[in-house]
């Protein structure tokens, strides 16, 4: 029967519940025919019995209306059409025969003493509902047994499935699946779908893994040469000239450190526990204060930091300096001289910072400017906070532009 395939199994299953239970209820009926029958003649001998040696007839002809027992008389003057009359409070069946024009005769059947007493129609009800109620048990339990083997399959298969973890993929779980067990069916088909798919997930996180590691290495080690060769060159005497060029190489090799990074942890497919940390804000954001602090350099700009709350936030702190660090950077860069101030304000679950714009056109260079985002784009920065549960925002209120970072 496995060989078959999924809605062949299912349509089989079912026939045979429906032909099971057709049987059962042909034969129930066929028994309750019989039964019936037996007791029809059973009471009618059982009465015929009790009259004997006379033997009385319960069965009797009447030529005319006039000659039938008083109780039937008015109705027969009606008259009565051909066919056939039950008088329950009588206890009578009558047959009324066509004879001449016009002219009828009776055949009046006493079922007193033949027919089932009412108290004994409650005991028929009772065991009719009794054999119709096993029936209907029988039926859904036989349903059951036949379908729970007709979807084994599919059971078995999900069972395989659930016990999977998406987060932790091994070679065991290929193990779990085994798609040749399943046949050449839906199921095996959807079987070895999935195996395959877990395959290519297996191979996408090794490789993701290998990848890692090893550009962690070679993209670090140019990183710290340079940082070595800033730090020697700080020893030596230099022009002003040169020393301003050595601050924007140092500052630069520490952005793409910074940046290297946060790339590295977003191509990691485990964490490691990474995004888990909990870390205070206000350190990043005086951090970020400080390597950005050169752009407002020769501006007569003034910061505002309302910083009467000290968060914590639940997350990567790497990936929230990252965040931070755009957000100052873009509000230094793009706030002019006399356009102060710039507003920093820290809440429990936001960091806001507010910068003044001119016109149209400065509004539209610090949104192009966010949306490029100091190199990474805003579509990185926003990847940064869906992996981390926090919620990036770029408005404009009246003569402001008002970045939010925000998080539960």
């Amino acid at each position: 029967m496995y060989r078959l395939s999924l809605r062949k199994r299912v349509a089989i299953a079912f026939a045979m519940c429906v032909g099971i239970l057709s049987v059962l209820w042909g034969f129930a009926f066929f028994a309750a025919i019989k039964l019936s029958e037996d007791r029809v003649l059973t009471s009618q001998l059982q009465y015929a019995a009790d009259n004997y040696p006379s033997i009385a007839l319960n069965l009797t002809g009447y030529e005319d209306a006039s000659s039938l027992p008083e109780s039937l008389q008015e109705w027969a003057k009606t008259p009565p059409r051909p066919g056939i009359y039950e008088f329950e409070s009588e206890e009578l069946h009558v047959a009324v025969i066509s004879k001449d024009e016009g002219q009828y005769a009776f055949v009046v059947f006493d079922v007193a003493g033949v027919e089932a007493a009412s108290h004994e129609d409650w005991w028929w009800l009772l065991v009719i509902t009794g054999v119709v109620g096993t029936l209907g048990v029988l039926g859904f339990l036989l349903g059951v047994v036949v379908m729970r083997r007709a979807v084994h399959p599919v059971i078995q298969l999900a069972k395989a499935v659930a016990n999977i973890d998406p987060e932790r993929l091994s070679a065991d779980d290929l193990k779990r699946i085994e798609a040749c067990r399943l046949g050449d069916d839906e199921v095996g088909l959807l079987a070895k779908t999935i195996e395959k798919a877990l395959e290519r997930i297996s191979a996408f996180v090794e490789r993701e893994r290998y990848f890692t590691s090893s550009a962690s290495h070679e993209l670090r080690t140019p990183i710290t040469v340079i940082t070595g060769a800033v730090e020697l060159l700080e020893q030596s005497k230099m022009s002003v000239a040169d020393g301003k060029a050595l601050d924007r190489v140092k500052r630069a090799t520490l952005d793409m450190k910074t940046i290297i990074e946060m790339f590295l942890c977003l191509a990691r497919e485990v964490d490691d526990g990474q995004y888990d940390e909990s870390f205070a804000v206000i350190p990043l954001l005086n951090k970020a204060l400080d390597q950005q602090g050169y752009l407002l350099n020769g501006k007569s700009i003034d910061i505002e930091i309302n910083d009467d709350v000290a968060p914590t936030v639940c997350g990567h702190p790497q990936a929230f300096f990252i965040a931070v660090n755009n957000l100052v950077r873009n509000a230094f860069e793009h706030t002019l001289t006399g356009q102060g101030p710039i507003a920093i304000v820290l809440k429990d679950h936001e960091l806001s910072i507010t910068n003044h714009v001119n016109n149209d056109s400065d509004v539209q260079a610090n949104a192009a400017s966010a949306s490029q985002g100091y190199g990474l784009g805003l579509g990185i920065v926003q990847r940064l906070c869906e992996r981390n549960g926090w919620s990036f925002t770029l408005n404009r209120d009246g003569a402001h532009i008002v970045a939010s970072l925000s998080w539960s």
